[in-house]
């Protein structure tokens, strides 16, 4: 049981506008409520349940919105004390929800009086009751004294650097969790780590970015030492929320201990049939029938290593391949690269007729340049704001540029990059590198059905919604055809976030963990064979090729929209 309430006074940062409400989405202003059945689902994962005693227990909600949560946990222990005769004064620390909106905070604090009056107690008792487990404040600046024996929600979805200065450094002070450009709800799933009692559970829906994505690694890493995960259900193609949102969510149930024998399952829909099937088979022991596939891993993920959840057979093959093979930049020799960002494209990206010294233009190629994996020359070009070897350039020496900058100043200073860079302003956010144009190079969408990879002589320079690889060791059409086939594939399948309707990100993080073999261990026939199977755009032949380069027979099978023609 979990020590006796007690909150101290949250530390004084200024407001911020944004709201803690349950919600489903960063992109979302209103409150999107999860739906009470998968509400249900949550609390019987974390062992909330009716069958004991719950006036013995405290749960936390950080973040409850208008109540979703914590209304179904009410009812729950008004059903579980009917048998246990407990009064109002036992019951006033069996609950503490935060939110950081006080319209939320009077929203729910009224629906909880009125449960519990209907329930038989007085007016006095159930606004008391609701005022004292229903606070205003910040959950991750609160000053909470105590653990809990579960801790339930739907954490807010919010781009860390979406938040004023003063509260982002806040924040980044006390959760290692907030790394690179994580989102807040990873600051809301450490705190709520390190608050559950000895045998507590912690049981969230979040977006799933965290277990495979570079900012989660740190949260990873802290659940691989000191937590166990018992059971995780994957919602990408179901419908959790009361709104149709885009959040890639998934359910996560941890306590403290060590990781071992972790259910895992995946929903269709999350209807209210299969959130009960879900959880019969999830929280007990057995076999039984249903149309909803779990997996049992034996042996869960150590330290910051993604958290690979197709199935145990898929992750054998991951893991057997990276044994053998080495990650694509492990020569020294390969390099990934993304294309440059501006900052605002309708200004710094121009063809070739403005009047622009033409020293100062780079060809570009964009994503919508590339069909069938040929590359069209729009005669667009990307203005490059820096000198080769030095820092931006001096205006002063490109009249022409400096007039069209100053005609377009109010708007180029406008950029984030602008004000963080007052003396540069007219700067892209990224460096433009002209001798990049004439390097051979493999170009790659971001997002994508399938590895859609088009092989660039050297014309021209990236635009941010491409990678790029170049390779000193590779010839560069035998690289391409390997990356094009259904090997490669599978390892941003395994690794990547899976986006609605099938498609992938081929992000840098990710293209990092295709593991490729030796150029000197593929005999030159097989090489001659690939390359040309690339160049005629054979994707079959890619696929049987790449297999026996790889030394497979097959691979298991995944899902993935396949986009090469």
């Amino acid at each position: 049981m979990a020590s006796q309430l007690s909150i101290g006074l949250p530390v004084s940062l200024p407001q911020e506008a944004y709201s803690y409400g349950e919600r489903s989405s960063g992109e979302t202003h209103g409150v999107v409520l999860t739906k009470r059945h998968v509400v249900d689902l949550i609390l019987d994962l974390s062992g909330y349940q009716v069958e004991k005693d719950l006036s013995r227990f405290s749960l936390l909600e950080p973040s409850c919105g208008e109540g979703a949560f914590l209304l179904p946990a009410v009812e729950r222990l008004l059903a579980s004390i009917e048998t246990h005769n407990r009064n109002a004064e036992e019951l006033k620390d069996r609950f503490l929800a935060f939110d950081i909106d006080p319209d939320h905070v009077k929203t729910t604090r009224s629906k909880v009086s009125e449960l519990l009056m209907k329930h038989g107690f007085s007016v006095v008792e159930a606004d008391n009751l609701a005022s004292r487990w229903v606070v205003e404040g910040d959950f991750l600046l609160s000053d909470i004294r105590q653990t809990f024996d579960f801790i339930v929600g739907n954490p807010p979805y919010i781009r860390i650097e979406q938040l004023g200065p003063a509260l982002q450094a806040e924040y980044r002070s006390r959760f290692v969790s907030l790394f690179d450009r994580a989102d807040l709800y990873v600051a809301f799933i450490e705190r709520g780590l390190d608050l559950i009692s000895d045998t507590g559970r912690l049981t969230y829906i979040c977006a799933d970015r965290w277990i495979l994505n570079k900012y989660g690694a740190p949260l990873r890493n802290k659940i691989a030492n000191g937590f166990k995960v018992h059971s995780y259900v994957d919602l990408h193609d179901a419908s959790p929320f009361d709104a149709e949102v885009i959040a890639y969510p998934s359910i996560f149930s941890i306590g403290r201990g060590i990781s071992k024998d972790v259910k895992v399952a995946a929903l269709k829909t999350a209807s209210e049939e299969e959130c009960t099937q879900a959880a019969k088979l999830l929280i007990k022991t057995g076999k039984r029938k249903s149309e909803i596939e779990v997996h049992t891993y034996h042996d869960w993920f150590a330290g910051n290593a993604p958290w690979v959840l197709s199935s145990p057979k898929h992750l054998s093959v991951l893991r057997e391949l990276e044994s053998k093979f080495s990650p694509i930049e492990a020569d020294g020799q390969t390099k990934i690269g993304i294309g440059v960002a501006s900052g605002n494209d309708k200004l710094f990206i121009v063809g070739g007729d403005t009047g622009i010294e033409k020293k100062r233009l780079v060809p570009l190629v964009k994503r919508e340049d590339i069909t069938e994996g040929k590359i069209k020359d729009a005669r667009r070009y990307v203005i490059n704001t820096f000198e080769d070897s030095q820092g931006t350039i001096s205006l002063e020496r490109y009249p022409k540029l400096k007039a069209y900058f100053h005609r377009h100043e109010e708007l180029i200073r406008k950029r984030h990059v602008a004000k963080k860079n007052p003396n540069s302003w007219f700067r892209t956010i990224d460096r433009v590198y002209p001798e990049l144009v004439k390097k051979p190079k493999l170009l790659i969408p971001d997002i994508a059905g399938s590895n859609e990879v088009a092989f660039d002589k050297g014309r021209f320079h990236p635009h941010h919604n491409l990678y790029y690889i170049t390779s000193d060791t590779w010839d560069l059409e035998v690289l391409g055809g390997l990356l094009s086939s259904e090997v490669a594939l599978f390892f941003i399948w395994s690794y990547a976030v899976k986006m609605r309707g099938g498609y992938l990100r081929f992000q840098a993080q990710y293209l990092r963990r295709i593991r490729i073999p030796r150029p000197s261990d593929i005999a030159t026939a097989l090489q001659k064979e690939i390359r040309q199977a690339f160049r005629n755009r054979d994707f079959k032949s890619l696929d049987l090729l790449a297999l026996q380069t790889y030394g497979l027979e097959e691979l298991p099978c995944f899902d993935f929209v396949d986009t090469r023609d």
